[in-house]
């Protein structure tokens, strides 16, 4: 398999991991302002900022590649590039299995006990990291140092033609938009409960900043594939692409500073502290900064640095 279609097969796997975390992401936010979770201990708050917090992770780690492609190697298909995105991918279902496994508790705790919660948790967890990295070692013992020896002899990078990297730019596309999108139909969703008219004004107005800046996101994601057919008539040119580059990196600021916004005003209302709130989404957002953006730039200097072999 070429190194461009080893590529494009990660970017879809990165899409099936990503639009569960983003939905799951969804139902923290949303769940906050339930009726119910008025009546929950203090203990499942914490639980809940837990599974928050893994879900967010799993989000920046799988984006990252993306933005890699864009920022690092202008749209190039490179064996650094995939070893990014497959250490991402891997990294991120560790987060997720924690996730979903506090939220199988929160949802099992209130009606069978805290002892049958805790043990659904742990169950669904460990079954998660069983068949997302045990069952993976194991089988890894057997073809994976073949699989190994082959990549070894691979180039560094090959050359990329002008339609893989459009296919590729408009993949990663897909990648974000349908969790942006369902992201911000459930936080629509939320400015109707009574909760959110329980909220300070100050925190009304964080949540509706958030949800321009995730409306935001969804125009930037789907604007290439408008220009595609509407200015470029489905012609392949190396101004769409970079046109639907700047997209795809203006749809990352602005996700980045609407999830933060969002979590700190997630975090505020369910333990009670406007401080706790601020804490929390200025904790995302530079860890959310530094993965899609500092990282990166740091990444192409060094690029732009290096001696041309």
């Amino acid at each position: 398999m070429s190194l461009s279609k080893k590529v494009k097969v990660g970017l879809d796997e990165t899409r099936i991991l990503i639009l569960g975390s983003q939905i799951l992401l969804g139902f923290q936010f949303q769940g906050v302002f339930r009726p119910a979770f008025e009546h929950l201990p203090f203990r499942d708050r914490v639980v809940w900022v837990a599974a928050l917090a893994f879900v967010s992770l799993t989000i920046a780690l799988l984006i990252t590649p993306s933005v890699q492609h864009r920022m690092v190697e202008g749209g190039r298909d490179t064996k650094r590039l995939l070893g990014v995105i497959g250490r991402h991918a891997g990294l991120a279902l560790a987060p997720f299995a924690l996730a979903l496994g506090a939220d199988l508790y929160l949802a099992v705790e209130p009606v069978l006990g805290l002892g049958t919660g805790i043990a659904a948790g742990l169950f669904f967890s460990g079954l998660a990291l069983l068949f997302w990295y045990g069952l993976e070692a194991l089988k890894a013992r057997t073809v994976g140092e073949r699989e190994r020896t082959m990549t070894s002899r691979e180039p560094e990078h090959e050359h990329t033609s002008l339609e893989t990297k459009i296919e590729q730019m408009l993949t990663e596309a897909r990648v974000v938009l349908p969790g942006a999108q369902a992201l911000l139909g459930f936080q629509l969703v939320i400015t109707f409960s009574e909760s959110f008219e329980k909220l300070p004004l100050t925190a009304k107005v964080v949540h509706l900043a958030a949800l321009g800046l995730l409306a935001l996101t969804v125009i930037w994601l789907m604007a290439p594939a408008a220009f595609h057919r509407i200015v470029y008539a489905g012609e392949d040119t190396q101004e769409f692409h970079a046109l639907g580059t700047r997209f795809l990196l203006a749809a990352s600021v602005t996700l980045a500073l609407g999830i933060s916004a969002d979590i700190g005003v997630v975090v505020a209302k369910v333990v009670s502290s406007d401080m706790a709130g601020l804490t929390a989404a200025l904790a995302s957002l530079a860890l959310l900064v530094w993965l899609w953006h500092v990282h990166p730039l740091v990444l192409r200097a060094r690029r732009d640095a290096a001696p041309i072999p």
